[in-house]
């Protein structure tokens, strides 16, 4: 049986000792610590020389991997020491670098896009430059303390570039004077820099802390900085874990492997591994290390302080204003609007569209059945339908990309356009080209929301026959039919019901359209027009899926009664005027969405829990770690129609009651418009 010492500077009530097996060896693994007594780890040293099969230092700093790299003296003279003895002595350092590495990639292939866009807090980069390093491939939001803690200089850096500038030369500079003895008189700064750190981890998804001085970095650290965060640091002894758990880290990634029965330094792994190999320090590499790593599974720790798995993904969606009625809610706009003329509203419209953009709401809560959660950010820009139609594509465009730029530094990993942004220009096109995240319109989710909640309420007023297995007879006409939800409407429209009419401004496109649709459903009975009124009267369900922005679409009086219409367009195509002209039909507001878990933001004129589909689809992507360009343009693939109506089923998401100009409609506001819609029909037939 081969044996493995542990000297460490640490407590010696901590001392171990236990048999183990290690690519097929034997091997005891016995701990002395000397409570910090130099003199009697250098006597240890000497006593296993040559009796040990390899020697590990513990509880020592490394130097900084980028930078002066300062050695403690008590660790240069134990080096010096180990030099000059036969065992192999070890402090770790190379298995250290290597894990660094593996760790992060292994995590982000395991997981997928773990951290994707993340915001990560490096309390010392000159320790962690390895780490920052990979993580840079993964996202630019990263910040290091460094002249903060270091020096007491309140300023941190922000990229990778700047922490190899402060290391290679302003290091040396901040060095020329007593900086903490400077600041730590002046107690005002000292409070400062303690606030800004500690609202610097409020801000971070990820914070990397390092080994050595573990308790001194996190001092006066509590839950409002660390609850929810993930911390990266170097083995996570249980003391540690115990004292991440009471101030709620949600996720703890130990870069040093657990392969043992208890939890040891990686200066013990590696004297553990140069046993086994029979090598010396200088003889192994990185590349051998990382063979014996991946063969052996030795792979990161993920530790759940409160036992249940987390993982928190991270979205933006752009709002914006409908009409002036949305400014009226505002103060002090609210009070002023009650008592001047319009053209001062119409001021206020011109000068909001002119804003930059800015967070209207958090939104927290977020909780699929799987277990993932999301987060996020609605950014509002303040145009109208109006003002983005006076201007030109581009003029939404900027504020939209100014958007994903304050998103992508929030931590959002993709960003979602609602209401009239996915409509102007090339519906999101140049955007997603331009912006630095992905982008989504939330098109595929709101056909599938729409036809959901048509379903649902032709179900529920009870007037057309519905057989499983079987097509509904009836007929549908969807306004809009070329458009990106249009005509995926129209497609699915057709799988479902006997007849379908597509009415749209161009024909060519229709015609294209109509023989597509008979391509892909064969024996579908499809019609087209330019105008609707012909056959409106026919219709058991009508979509509007237009970007008219206010024109009138169709007229409601010669509807059928009963029939119900699906408005998916925004602005909408009805106003509650049209909509109070025909109490005989029921007129719904598309397919809004339920959330899972117990969601929280501000009020966008919804139900709580309920969200509109296009910023569904943001949060379902959100959910799946589907962080990518998922429907953008004009053209919607309704193949993606039908996946993200499965993704939404597979993380909780319900057809939230069906709501309409006035709110929600309750089951008796519902059998009140088919009760109406049944005597209009009876009156009809009796006028006929």
């Amino acid at each position: 049986m081969k044996q493995i010492i542990s000297i460490s500077l640490g407590l010696s009530d901590e001392d171990y000792a236990f048999d183990t097996e290690f690519l097929g060896q034997d091997f005891n693994i016995k701990r002395i610590g000397t409570d910090g007594d130099l003199d009697k780890a250098a006597q240890l040293l000497l006593d296993w020389d040559g009796r040990a099969a390899a020697i590990a230092l513990g509880s020592m700093k490394f130097p900084n991997a980028i930078g002066p790299r300062k050695i403690e003296k008590h660790m240069e003279q134990l080096k010096r020491l180990g030099r000059r003895i036969k065992t192999p002595v070890t402090l770790g350092s190379a298995l250290r670098d290597v894990a660094f590495e593996w760790s992060l990639r292994h995590i982000e292939f395991k997981f997928g896009n773990y951290f994707n866009n993340s915001r990560v807090l490096f309390l010392s980069g000159l320790v962690h430059y390895r780490i920052a390093k990979v993580m840079s491939e993964f996202t630019e939001n990263l910040t290091f303390a460094d002249p903060v803690i270091e020096n007491g200089i309140p300023k941190f850096l922000n990229s990778l570039t700047e922490l190899e500038t402060y290391a290679g030369g302003a290091h040396d500079v901040l060095n020329w004077f007593d900086s903490k003895r400077f600041t730590g008189a002046v107690t005002p700064l000292r409070a400062w820099n303690e606030y800004i750190v500690a609202k610097a981890m409020q801000k971070a998804n990820i914070i990397v802390v390092p080994y050595y001085g573990f308790y001194d970095y996190l001092e006066n650290i509590s839950l409002e900085e660390l609850g929810g965060k993930t911390v990266i640091t170097t083995t996570a002894y249980d003391d540690r874990v115990a004292y991440l758990k009471e101030r709620g880290v949600d996720i703890i990634i130990d870069t040093t492997p657990k392969i043992l029965e208890r939890v040891v330094g990686i200066s013990v792994l590696e004297a553990l591994i140069l046993a086994a190999v029979e090598k010396q320090v200088d003889d192994i590499g990185d590349d051998e290390l990382l063979e014996i790593i991946s063969d052996q599974r030795m792979d990161p720790r993920v530790i759940y302080p409160s036992g249940e798995q987390k993982r928190v993904n991270r979205f933006a969606f752009v709002i914006h204003p409908l009409s002036q009625e949305y400014f009226k809610k505002v103060n002090p706009i609210e009070k002023i609007s009650e008592f001047t003329p319009p053209v001062f509203m119409d001021a206020v419209e011109k000068i909001l569209a002119y804003t930059p953009p800015f967070v209207y709401s958090k939104v927290t809560g977020i909780k699929s059945p799987s277990g993932v959660e999301a987060e996020g950010w609605l950014i509002t820009v303040g145009g109208t339908p109006k003002e983005m139609l006076a201007h030109k594509p581009e003029f939404t465009y900027n504020r939209l990309l100014q958007a994903a730029k304050m998103a992508k530094r929030m931590g959002a990993q993709i960003m979602g356009l609602g209401a009239f942004t996915k409509v102007v220009g090339d519906a999101g096109a140049t955007v997603a080209r331009k912006a630095e995240i992905p982008i989504t319109t939330g098109n595929s989710y709101s056909a599938s929301g729409a036809l959901w909640a048509a379903a649902d309420a032709v179900r529920r007023m009870g007037l057309l026959k519905i057989e499983k297995g079987r097509k509904i007879k009836g007929k549908t006409m969807v306004f809009g039919a070329t458009g990106a939800i249009g005509s995926v409407c129209c497609r699915l429209l057709a799988k479902a019901f006997d007849e379908v009419y597509l009415v749209g401004r161009n024909t060519a496109k229709l015609l294209a359209l109509q023989e597509s649709i008979r391509r892909e459903t064969p024996g579908a009975k499809v019609k087209i027009g330019t105008r609707g009124d012909k056959y409106l009267g026919d219709m058991d369900v009508v979509v509007t899926a237009t970007s008219g922005a206010g024109k009138t679409i169709l007229d409601i009086t010669k509807v059928k009664p009963g029939c119900v219409i699906t408005d998916v367009a925004r602005p909408l195509d009805l106003s509650p005027a049209d909509v109070a002209k025909r109490p005989d039909v029921l007129v719904i507001e598309s397919g809004e969405i339920q959330l899972p878990g117990n969601p929280e933001m501000k009020n966008i004129g919804l139900p709580p829990k309920v969200v509109y589909a296009c910023l569904a689809e943001t949060i379902v992507l959100a959910l799946e770690g589907r962080f990518e360009q998922y429907t953008v343009g004009r053209k919607i693939e309704w193949q993606k129609v039908r996946e993200i109506y499965q993704m939404g089923l597979k993380h909780g998401m319900k057809l939230a009651a069906i709501s309409g100009i006035n709110g929600v409609f309750s089951d008796e506001e519902i059998a009140r418009v088919k009760q109406l819609a049944l005597e209009a029909r009876g009156q009809k037939t009796r006028e006929n």
